[in-house]
């Protein structure tokens, strides 16, 4: 029975992973800016822009210059008044543009590691809550053991301000249901921001699951890139980066950005994606997900092989 929950939860957040496409086209993409698009764009930046001291396990410094492959972890964390949170969506993408390939490892949640900086074994999700993206970081970096060179904090409620921003989505529905609230209706639909939140967030009522959630993810993500590439959405430029600013850090800068955007923007051709695999257990009374040794080093092979390491 615990397997069986785990296996309904673990995906809770996984449209997060499409949050991490968009960033990552977000940081890689091309594109030309007019000169106060440019400008508002480098505010926003300058406003994610949070440096962190991890213990990074590179040899050397990383030149975005020589095109060397580089990580980064997606931290997708639930914040709310007055609690730190909890990194609910923990994704290592790895970046090679030799290979014009994007590696992304989801890692669960209830994932049982080594915390690092207390010595304790706990859920990975954990590490966030003790000490934020800097035990995060190290936490994960020790787990995989390859360099974590970057990292991107997503906050899940700002997903709703950046549809917003754009003035809302279209979407293709093709399920009648109604959830939190809101009604949605079979055929074409528009959804502001509450309504994208709550439509991808339904999973009981859709007989499909996890894969009916999934395919409502894609197709909000798909509407997020389809206004955005359009013409109109120039109107809204202002406003989508003042949401970016609000609701994402990182410790890339906006030179690391314009670096990666001019020597990387092909790595986007091939995205492939990949979870740890391992099984549900309780110890001392607590579920954790269990990543078998030979997994762990399954995916430690596979990333420290697409960085070149």
């Amino acid at each position: 029975m615990r397997a069986d929950k785990y296996k309904k939860r673990k995906k809770k957040r996984t449209w997060l992973k499409a949050v991490g496409i968009i960033l990552l086209l977000l940081l890689i993409g091309g594109g030309v800016f007019a000169y106060n698009i440019y400008h508002s764009m480098r505010a926003a930046v300058d406003t994610m822009h949070k440096p962190v001291k991890s213990k990074n396990s590179r040899a050397g410094e990383l030149n975005f210059g020589k095109e060397q492959p580089f990580s980064v972890l997606l931290l997708g964390v639930d914040q709310r008044k007055g609690d730190v949170g909890r990194s609910d969506t923990m994704i290592v993408m790895t970046v090679n543009p030799n290979k014009e390939s994007v590696e992304m490892l989801s890692i669960p949640r209830d994932t049982r590691v080594e915390i690092v900086g207390r010595g304790t074994q706990d859920k990975i999700n954990a590490a966030y809550a003790y000490g934020g993206v800097k035990m995060s970081m190290d936490t994960v970096q020790n787990f995989l053991d390859i360099p974590i060179d970057y990292y991107i904090k997503v906050n899940m409620e700002g997903f709703s301000e950046i549809v917003d921003a754009l003035g809302g989505v279209t979407v293709n529905n093709n399920l009648d249901f109604s959830y939190g609230g809101y009604h949605f209706p079979k055929g074409q639909i528009d959804l502001n921001g509450k309504k994208a939140i709550n439509y991808v967030r339904m999973r009981k009522q859709d007989p499909r699951g996890d894969f009916g959630r999934e395919e409502r993810q894609r197709a909000v993500i798909q509407g997020i890139i389809d206004k955005g590439a359009s013409f109109s959405s120039l109107t809204h430029f202002s406003d989508v980066f003042q949401a970016l600013g609000k609701n994402i850090e990182t410790n890339l800068s906006f030179d690391d950005m314009v670096s990666i955007q001019k020597n990387y923007r092909n790595a986007r051709k091939n995205i492939e994606k990949f979870q740890l695999q391992g099984q549900g257990q309780m110890i001392n009374k607590i579920y954790y997900f269990v990543v078998p040794e030979s997994e762990r080093q399954k995916a430690h092979d596979r990333l420290k092989t697409h960085l070149e390491l």
